[in-house]
């Protein structure tokens, strides 16, 4: 029997035997693997997943629990950049993210309401399914994984959303009509498969019938900026994704990631220094059961 364990998870990039406090250069990754639309009929039911509840300041939302060996066949503690990064796990800042939008919703800060919506390093996808089911137009989930969507962000839709359907459809629909789909691939790439992200080749061609201004209307990801080398990359996609002028982001993350050198600071360093968006803090966390973890809003200057 496995033994009880808390809703999530401490992020953990090294043993307990490594240094963990000093910055190591990154080693080179393989080659990504293809970006592909995951289709909602394309879970593993082979996979055993589990359900159960995570409380969230008044707002209860129901998470799978499923096997990284069994999926991987790595241990329930790795994280191998390029292969597979972390998103089986339920992550502090996931947490710290839905809380924080529900309280930036109740204080007339935010609305979700008939607004396109894309979560970035999705996982279990707990944000996301928040904005859905506060009335998004299109959620969008990307996963840098496949066996991620199909094993854990797929059945977690099913688990949260009662008129989620699952049909043989590239686009499913609930009853509220919100458009939710599901990308898998790198942040280099993953923009020419985003229906609402900027690619000179997809708004050139006449029949997507979008322009440049139909981008998503709010961005949300939580511990996404732990990797140096890929901040840049996380970057340029968010100005690839996010309408101009009325577009907003939320990040969840440690203000510094111990060991590998990033974190909320580091990546605020890249958006100040390019200028185009503003960023103010929502939330910080220093609860003393790990670094400190914060929430930030990016708007348009």
């Amino acid at each position: 029997m496995e033994s009880e364990k808390p809703s999530f998870e401490p992020f953990r990039l090294f043993s307990s035997s490594g240094s963990g406090f000093l910055e190591q250069s990154e080693p080179p990754l393989p080659p990504p693997p293809p970006c592909v639309e995951v289709l909602p009929s394309e879970i593993l039911p082979s996979v055993k997943y589990t359900v159960e509840p995570v409380e969230l300041g008044g707002l209860t939302l129901l998470k799978g629990r499923v096997s990284t060996q069994e999926v991987f066949t790595l241990s329930n503690s790795d994280l191998v950049p390029g292969k597979y990064e972390g998103g089986l796990k339920l992550w502090e800042g996931s947490l710290d993210l839905v809380k924080a939008l529900s309280s930036e919703v109740q204080n007339g800060r935010l609305s979700f309401t008939g607004k396109r919506v894309l979560e970035l390093g999705c996982g279990h996808g707990l944000p996301g399914i928040f904005a859905c089911l506060e009335g998004a137009a299109a959620i969008h989930f990307q996963d840098f994984n496949v066996e991620v969507l199909q094993c854990l962000t797929i059945p977690n839709v099913n688990s949260n959303v009662p008129s989620f359907q699952r049909p043989a459809l590239q686009v499913t629909k609930c009853d509220a009509g919100t458009e939710i789909r599901f990308f898998a691939g790198d942040w280099r790439e993953i923009h020419m498969l985003l229906p609402y992200a900027q690619n000179i080749e997809k708004d050139l061609n006449v029949s997507t019938g979008k322009g440049l201004d139909a981008q998503y209307d709010i961005i949300i990801m939580a511990e996404t900026v732990y990797s140096i080398s890929a901040l840049p990359h996380l970057y340029e996609l968010i100005k690839k994704c996010i309408t101009p002028s009325h577009g907003v982001v939320y990040i969840a993350a440690k203000k510094h990631y111990f060991g590998v050198g990033g974190g909320t600071r580091r990546f605020l360093s890249i958006v100040e220094k390019d200028g185009v968006l503003a960023s103010s803090m929502v939330a910080e966390v220093a609860d003393g059961s790990s670094n400190v973890r914060e929430v930030w809003k990016l708007s348009f200057k």
